[in-house]
């Protein structure tokens, strides 16, 4: 039998203003860097997930989604920003900007929510997201890519 490795992903719930907002900028930090197990790691071994159509459950069928997902949408760069959250709970909206293998270029809209373990691993994401077809030169995420710089401004600043 294979021991599934659960490594406590602080901070642990319950969540203040402070640790909500750590907890959303880690989750954004992980996906800029759009490594799909290194990203898996942040939920339980039994997370459920709905994103879109999708349904995956667990570890594996998450970093099959996620290994899909940036294999179609390049130069992918995403802002996560709290809206609200309880005890084990949090809220977010967020934006990423991509481009298909056509370049054409999207700006995809949408509102999460998650559920936590007691371990800081997040055990439900249920994701409703809407895509935006957009110009090239209507883009408004541009940094290198990976982690969106400190200095970048958020979903608010911009008026998203």
């Amino acid at each position: 039998m294979t021991t599934i490795v659960e490594e406590p992903r602080p901070p642990f719930p319950p969540f203040t203003r402070d640790t909500a907002a750590q907890k959303v900028r880690m989750a954004e930090d992980g996906w800029n860097n759009r490594n799909p197990e290194r990203v898996a790691l942040a939920y339980t071994a039994d997370s459920q997930w709905r994103n879109r159509n999708e349904f995956p459950k667990g570890r594996e069928q998450i970093i099959e989604f996620l290994t899909r997902k940036w294999a179609t949408e390049h130069e992918y760069r995403l802002i996560k920003e709290l809206w609200a959250y309880t005890d084990n709970h949090i809220a977010v909206r967020f934006a990423y900007e991509w481009h298909n293998d056509k370049g054409e270029w999207f700006r995809s809209y949408g509102n999460e929510n998650w559920e936590f373990a007691d371990n800081g691993l997040m055990q439900k994401r249920y994701a409703s997201i809407n895509d935006l077809a957009i110009a090239e030169s209507e883009r408004l995420f541009h940094w290198p890519q990976g982690r969106r710089p400190d200095g970048h401004p958020g979903l608010a600043e911009l008026g998203l």
